[in-house]
C-alpha cells in the first residue's frame, strides 16, 4: 500500500510541469500573435525611465496592496516582466515582506478589535490560533508553503495570534520566497520569450526545478499534518486564497 501510494504521488506530480510547458508555449504563441512582447517593451522603457525609483516605486504599491488584502500574484507576474528576473525576484520578496508586516502590525496593535470582529466568525482563524500557540512559526512556515488558509488575510490572521513578530517576519520571509521565485522568473522567461522570439531554456528549467520544490514540501508538510489529523480537520476544509 505504501509503495502504491508513492507510485500514485509520483503519477499525479508529473502534469505539473508538462502543464507549465504547455501554458508557456500557448502564452508565447498568443503574445507574438497580438503584439504583446511591443506593449511590454513600451511600460518596460517607462519603469527604466524613472532610474532608481522606478523599483521603489513598484515595491511601496505591492506592500499597499498587500496590506489592502489584494492578491499580490498579479503584481509579482508583472515584475518579473517590468524588472526581469534578478530584480523582480528581489523587488517582490522586499515588497510582500514589508507589506505583510505592516499588515500584521495593524492587526496587532492598531486595528485589533475590528480585526478580531471581522475575522471571529472564521473558524479557520480559530484553528489557527489554537495551531499557532502549539507549534509556533513552524506553522507561519507551512501555511506560507500551503495554502491551508486564504493569503490575503493571513497576514491580519496572525496579527491577532501570540507568535512574535520577529518570527513572523523571518518565516514568512523565507517560506514566500519559492512562489515569488516561481511566479516572477516564470513571467520573465515569458516575457523574454515574447519581446526576443526564443525561449529562454535557463529560466524554464529555473521554474520547473522551484515548481518541483514546492509541489515535494507540499506533500511532506501534508503527510507531516495527516500524522496529527488531516488537514481537513485542521482547516476545516480546503482553502479558498
Amino acid at each position: 500500500m505504501i509503495e502504491e501510494q508513492k507510485e500514485k504521488d509520483r503519477s499525479s506530480g508529473l502534469w505539473r510541469p508538462v502543464l507549465l510547458l504547455g501554458v508557456v508555449i500557448l502564452i508565447i504563441t498568443l503574445s507574438r500573435m497580438f503584439g504583446a512582447g511591443e506593449q511590454l517593451l513600451r511600460l518596460r522603457d517607462w519603469i527604466a525611465g524613472l532610474g532608481p525609483a522606478g523599483p521603489l516605486v513598484f515595491a511601496v504599491v505591492y506592500a499597499f496592496a498587500t496590506v489592502a488584502a489584494l492578491p499580490g500574484s498579479v503584481l509579482s507576474v508583472a515584475a518579473g516582466a517590468l524588472f526581469g528576473p534578478v530584480l523582480g525576484v528581489l523587488t517582490v520578496i522586499v515588497a510582500a515582506t514589508v507589506g505583510a508586516s505592516l499588515a500584521f502590525l495593524v492587526s496587532r496593535y492598531f486595528a485589533r478589535q475590528a480585526v478580531a470582529g471581522w475575522l471571529e466568525k472564521n473558524d479557520r482563524f480559530r484553528r489557527l490560533d489554537d495551531l499557532t500557540e502549539k507549534h509556533g512559526g513552524i506553522i507561519v512556515a507551512v501555511t506560507r508553503l500551503v495554502p491551508l488558509f486564504p493569503f490575503n488575510l493571513l497576514n491580519y490572521g496572525f496579527g491577532l495570534t501570540k507568535v512574535p513578530f520577529k518570527t513572523y517576519v523571518w518565516w514568512s520571509a523565507v517560506c514566500m520566497l519559492p512562489g515569488t521565485v516561481l511566479y516572477v522568473v516564470g513571467s520573465a522567461a515569458i516575457y523574454e520569450a515574447a519581446a526576443g522570439g526564443r525561449v529562454p531554456w535557463a529560466l524554464v528549467v529555473v521554474v520547473i526545478l522551484v515548481l518541483g520544490l514546492i509541489s515535494f514540501l507540499t506533500r511532506r508538510i501534508k503527510r507531516g499534518l495527516q500524522g496529527k489529523g488531516s488537514p481537513e480537520k485542521i482547516t476545516g476544509g480546503q482553502s479558498d486564497g
